[in-house]
């Protein structure tokens, strides 16, 4: 039996308010709803990722847009992080597209554009809805940390933390 490798996402820079960021926007939002009852709550603006504060990307299987994700500065790294350090942000994969490496992908990327933008450290929320994208984080490297910013005090929020290394770097 052959195991099939992972199909290779086409990554573009995309803002916010591009349609298929919007589409992809709108799916994980319904997926919060579902699973939280409402959508995430968090600030968050197209200027955050614009310039040298951030990178917001979608990934494209030929011209399908089936994931995205995001990284954006924050002023002050959470306790115990390497400063400077970035918040990822908005990581998805459409429902018909998971368990193909995809989402692996997104987060190597992302790694990759913050290391290469000079931060030293990442850090990220997920809810404890969410099994699989704490899986994937750990296995990624990331550790638990204690909640930070807009999810200080939620109590279905699980955050996590990694120090970038030069592996990280293009």
């Amino acid at each position: 039996m052959t195991t099939a490798l992972p199909a290779a996402l086409r990554f573009e820079r995309r803002a916010l308010t591009h349609p298929d960021a919007v589409r992809l926007i709108d799916e994980v939002q319904a997926e919060y709803v579902a699973l939280y009852g409402g959508p995430d709550s968090a600030p968050i603006d197209d200027t955050e990722f614009a310039g040298d504060a951030g990178r917001f990307y979608v990934g494209y299987l030929g011209d399908e847009p089936v994931a995205m994700g995001a990284w954006r500065r924050l002023a002050r790294a959470p306790s115990g992080q390497p400063e400077p350090c970035a918040e990822v942000k908005r990581m998805y994969v459409a429902a018909a597209y998971r368990r193909r490496g995809l989402a692996r992908q997104v987060l190597a990327l992302l790694e990759r554009a913050a290391a290469a933008a000079g931060t030293r450290s990442l850090v990220l929320e997920t809810g404890l809805r969410q099994p699989e994208a704490m899986r994937l984080y750990e296995s990624c490297g990331y550790r638990p940390i204690p909640n930070y910013g807009h999810y200080r005090d939620s109590g279905l929020s699980r955050c996590f933390g990694k120090t970038l290394g030069p592996a990280d770097t293009p």
